[in-house]
């Protein structure tokens, strides 16, 4: 393994728009957010995205009608079986 092949990086994933969803769905939306953000930033596809469940916890703390505005990931991409993957865990 090359040392291009590891990078990580400490990013902040904003959560906006949850406003306007229905409240019982707000939660299941910041966690979408939070992995198609992470896929854009990487450049690997959302099912190559690995969550830690300490996320989870971090965005469903408040309930799921009050998930966070914005949520700091620690993320690592690495290539595993030659196919890029990135796995994330909460900062705080």
């Amino acid at each position: 393994m090359s040392t291009n092949d590891f990078e990580e990086r400490v990013i902040t994933v904003p959560i906006g728009g949850i406003s306007d969803k229905p409240v019982q769905k707000r939660a299941d939306y910041a966690m979408r957010t939070v992995r198609s953000h992470l896929a854009q930033h990487f450049s690997v596809e959302e099912d190559e995205v690995r969550l830690d469940p300490n996320i989870n916890e971090a965005v469903w703390a408040n309930g799921r009608q009050n998930p966070p505005s914005d949520l700091r990931v620690r993320a690592a991409r690495f290539v595993e079986d030659e196919e890029p993957i990135v796995e994330a865990e909460h900062a705080e």
